[in-house]
């Protein structure tokens, strides 16, 4: 089909019309005499994010892209970041430069300066960027053969991008390291070069035409990176910031910045006295103090609770199994790296279990099982192991041993739908129980390797979609983003400062069933595979609860509080009655302590705020003699006045809400809080 001269101009509100093809897109967009085209910061061709300056091959779709585009934010983002290198190269001649990147929440440049980079260097860097803002730079895209680009690198002396050619080279196409995206292309050996007043660099592009489209920015912070991620390359200066279009989505952003700062569950389980970890035990391994402990339990009991009433089987598998276990399952095929190094017992090899699923699955083969059987739905609390590079470990949120809550479900062909969608709304249930509202729906199809039959893919990942419906929840499609033994839906949810928290899982497996050989008898008397369902809620406990203390700021819901009321006498003489008020409180059920340190009232109220306690009472001679409290609640509304004792626990019971899990007539409908 002969392609017509023109090139087609696609508007923002969807309309059409011809557009001269041939010259660059600039001179497309002037000739189409658009409105304010200076906002235009690059085009899409037929699909493909392109510079300004571009050629438009006849018959190609065009569509400006300006900084409302869902792409303007990563464009100005990756522009930032040479833009920042520019900077840093005049004023730190001799920089060398690994690769600098946009990412989600803004950008950074991986550089070795001729001297180490201090947090005091960042706003001498901004100046020179704003400086590099003011003389409008161009963004210069320049195509040349790669063995050109290769002498160019070395006479610049950049020894890192020399590294990244000679790979490009010895390939002849762009690598797939996830690193290098973005950075780098060859085609047919050849490769773009980019330059921003004196910074030339390696880079696929596209950019903003000039630097003055960069107005609103700010450096963040410095850290340490191994160039490749390899702690036995050099270590590098990583400069991060940050880029907006506007300088109030910046100054939100920095907000929100240093909001994450005050919520950081290192810091507030530091302070609240909830965890640790130690040299001594490992990096990756936490300490549960006394209070994150009774959180966690709290944890536990409810979903423990929740998955009796929804018709799970609690069960209970070891921490390590012999070789055969992992070999059977391919986890040491596919899976070694992370897993913990075999101990060698009686003649055997013993590897502490990075997943739950291989202990499941012999429950299920303990016995022979019936289509009457069907569904099984086994729950487990499975505390698990995985070698996690320490460079990548964060607090609880990454971390080498930690409790997963698991499920495995074995059904048949025509209860996938309904398992699925009782999962669906079984994790609503339980996310919302903690208070969370918000949730981001994905649906991962089957990539192109995959074990099963396209037919039986087809049939599990509609199962997945009309879950979702079902549960009125948006989703959206991750095509070929599935696992190669099944396709998986995942809920994340979204806490209070808007980030997003991968927590539900639900997973269809079509290859552990094959490999242990699991079946159950049907109607017809014959053998028939199961389908098994992975299934996790929260994801692990020990993620799920940083989760939770920073979205709460440590100042957890009543019914998760460890310490929900504390009573604090005025003067020693209080002693005796607020001792008797906390026994009272405590036989009611509720969490209560004494404070009876030898400290001035003001300052134990401030302790009892700064460790976020729900309630605190004071009693002194007028509340003694009256057989009363005075109630002070966590919050802006503090001070609530006074009370009798006898009438605060009722008092607190109707105010604060607390969970119950569903009752096991409720299907697959939504839960109740009770009060």
């Amino acid at each position: 089909m002969k392609r017509s001269t023109e090139a087609v101009l696609v508007l923002p509100d969807g309309t059409e019309r011809p557009a001269p093809a041939g010259a660059s897109a600039r001179d497309l967009l002037r000739a189409a005499d658009l409105p304010r085209p200076e906002r235009v910061l690059a085009v899409r061709v037929d699909g493909v994010l392109r510079d300004l300056a571009a050629p438009v091959p006849s018959g190609a779709r065009v569509e400006p892209v300006t900084p409302e585009h869902p792409e303007a934010l990563p464009l100005l983002r990756h522009s930032a970041a040479h833009l920042m290198a520019a900077a840093v190269l005049e004023l730190f001649p001799g920089t060398q430069f690994a690769i600098g990147p946009a990412i989600a929440d803004g950008f950074y440049y991986d550089v070795q300066p001729p001297r180490p980079l201090t947090p005091e260097d960042l706003p001498a860097i901004e100046a020179k960027m704003a400086e590099l803002v003011a003389a409008r730079l161009p963004y210069e895209r320049a195509e040349v053969p790669l063995e050109a680009a290769l002498q160019e690198a070395r006479t610049l002396g950049q020894s890192f991008k020399v590294e990244i050619l000679e790979a490009l080279r010895a390939t002849g196409s762009s690598r797939p390291d996830a690193e290098l995206s973005g950075e780098a292309e060859a085609g047919a050996m050849t490769v773009s070069w980019y330059r921003t007043g004196k910074f030339l660099d390696l880079c696929r592009g596209p950019h903003v035409p000039d630097t003055s489209h960069i107005r609103a920015f700010k450096l963040t912070h410095l850290a340490g990176a191994y160039w490749r991620g390899d702690e036995r390359r050099p270590m590098l200066t990583r400069i991060y910031g940050i880029a907006f279009f506007d300088r109030k989505a910046l100054e939100e952003h920095l907000f929100r910045l240093e909001e994450a700062k005050r919520r950081d569950h290192r810091r507030l389980g530091r302070d609240l006295d909830l965890f640790s970890t130690a040299d001594e035990v490992g990096g990756g391994l936490i300490l549960w103090h006394p209070k994150g402990g009774l959180i966690r339990k709290l944890i536990e009991d409810f979903w423990r609770e929740a998955h009796l009433h929804d018709g799970y089987d609690l069960v209970y598998s070891p921490h390590l199994g012999k070789e055969l276990l992992w070999k059977t399952s391919g986890h040491l095929d596919f899976y070694q790296e992370y897993m913990y190094a075999p101990m060698e017992m009686e003649g055997q090899n013993y590897y502490v279990k990075p997943m739950n699923c291989p202990f499941h699955i012999m429950i299920y083969k303990a016995k022979g099982r019936s289509y009457r059987e069907l569904p099984l739905r086994y729950a487990e609390l499975g505390t698990v192991y995985r070698f996690e590079r320490s460079g990548v470990l964060h607090g609880l949120l990454r971390v080498r041993g930690f409790t997963q809550d698991d499920a495995h479900l074995f059904c048949r062909a025509d209860q996938m739908e309904a398992e699925v969608l009782r999962c669906v709304n079984f994790s609503l249930f339980i996310l919302r129980t903690f208070g969370f509202t918000e949730f981001e729906t994905w649906v991962a199809t089957r990539p192109p390797k995959a074990v099963g039959e396209e037919e039986t893919w087809a049939r599990a990942t509609e199962a997945l979609k009309g879950a979702a419906r079902q549960a009125g929840l948006a989703f959206q499609v991750e095509a070929g983003g599935g696992a190669f033994y099944g396709p998986k839906i995942d809920l994340k949810i979204k806490d209070s400062l808007g980030r997003p928290w991968q927590c539900t899982t639900i997973q269809f497996d079509f290859n552990l069933p094959e490999r242990f050989d699991i079946t159950y008898v049907g109607e017809d008397n014959r053998p028939h595979r199961p389908y098994m369902i992975h299934r996790a809620l929260l994801g692990s406990l020990e993620r799920f609860l940083g989760v939770l203390v920073e979205h709460y700021a440590g100042a957890l819901p009543f019914w998760l509080a460890p310490v929900q009321v504390r009573v604090l006498p005025v003067a020693d003489r209080h002693h005796g009655y607020a001792g008797g008020v906390a026994a009272t409180l405590r036989d009611g059920g509720l969490r209560a302590e004494l404070d009876a340190r030898n400290e001035k009232v003001g300052f134990k109220v401030r302790d009892a705020e700064l460790q976020k306690v729900p309630y605190i009472l004071v009693v002194g001679d007028r509340e003694a003699t009256a057989g009363s409290v005075a109630v002070r609640a966590r919050g802006r509304q503090a001070d609530l006045g006074e009370m009798p004792v006898e009438q605060f626990l009722p008092w607190v019971r109707a105010r604060e809400v607390m969970p119950a899990p569903r009752r096991r007539g409720d299907g697959a409908g939504g839960g109740e809080i009770h009060q």
